[in-house]
């Protein structure tokens, strides 16, 4: 694996996380049944319980969603190298197994801003295939484009799945949402791959106010935004069928146990793949 790293370096990561205020990886692995949280993160994810019953199925459901969507990226489309920002904790089914168990040479770099996750992604990662996991912030296109441990394992002349899955709806409006995954749709190639998935108040825009209240104190405050504004994400590539859709609806597995959503039977988030013509 790429940019191995020993207990020392990751006792030094550890020392910087900042435990007392809450991070969305975090709060998104408590919400899985995760155990990598801490106080601060299990009390904004027990606000967020409070506002939408459903929170819980809604991220079980968005994570079955990545899967479904990489499987389709590494078996159906071919795609071999796989550019994952924002991964978050790891946890079951992460990019690298699907994609691998597809086609064992798949190649993938892991991209994230919380130290914890490095610390557990390079854990887990050890006598994987052609991996690496770097500690980068997703408004730094240059930085994750460039990075010798990203182009250790993508060759951005041969086509990129880039993934960006959950992600982008915690990157304000000031920072530029638009501008940033441009930049990293121009990066790739004909024939890449953008999978993209968003939150979105569309389903109960009342409660918008409730429901990003308890990530106004964390690392990112989180903007939902609407299904043509989800849209915009993929302009000028080509949706796969059945294009931008909320996640439950995108080539649902009957193999795969479906989630029973309350609270109004929505998983809160939209979720498509484009292909660069």
């Amino acid at each position: 694996m790429a940019d191995a790293t020993g207990p020392e370096h990751s006792e030094q990561v550890l020392k910087r996380i900042n435990t007392k205020v809450p991070h969305p990886a975090r709060i998104y692995d408590y919400l899985l049944g995760g155990k990598d949280n801490y106080a601060a993160d299990r009390e904004a994810a027990e606000q967020l319980v409070k506002v939408s019953p459903g929170v819980r199925e809604g991220v079980r459901a968005h994570r079955a969603f990545l899967r479904r969507a990489v499987r389709h990226l590494a078996a159906e489309a071919g795609m071999t190298q796989f550019l994952d920002i924002g991964t978050g904790i790891p946890t079951q089914g992460n990019t690298h197994e699907i994609a691998q168990r597809a086609n064992p040479e798949a190649r993938v770099a892991y991209v994230d801003n919380d130290p914890i996750v490095l610390v557990h992604a390079r854990a887990l990662l050890t006598g994987t295939g052609v991996t690496s996991v770097i500690e980068a912030d997703l408004r730094e296109p240059e930085t994750i484009l460039t990075h010798p441990q990203v182009l250790a394992v993508i060759d951005f002349t041969r086509p990129v799945a880039v993934i960006l899955a959950g992600v982008m709806h915690f990157v304000t409006d000031e920072e530029d949402p638009y501008g940033l995954v441009e930049r990293y749709k121009a990066a790739v190639p004909t024939g890449s791959g953008l999978l993209l998935s968003h939150i979105t108040q569309d389903f109960a825009p009342q409660v918008q106010e409730e429901l990003t209240k308890p990530y106004d104190k964390s690392t990112a405050p989180m903007v939902p935004r609407s299904h043509a504004a989800v849209s915009k994400f993929f302009e000028s590539w080509q949706l796969v069928d059945p294009g931008v859709v909320e996640v439950v609806r995108w080539r649902p597995d009957e193999t795969e146990r479906q989630e029973h959503i309350p609270g109004g039977g929505h998983a809160w988030a939209y979720g498509g793949i484009a292909v660069k013509p």
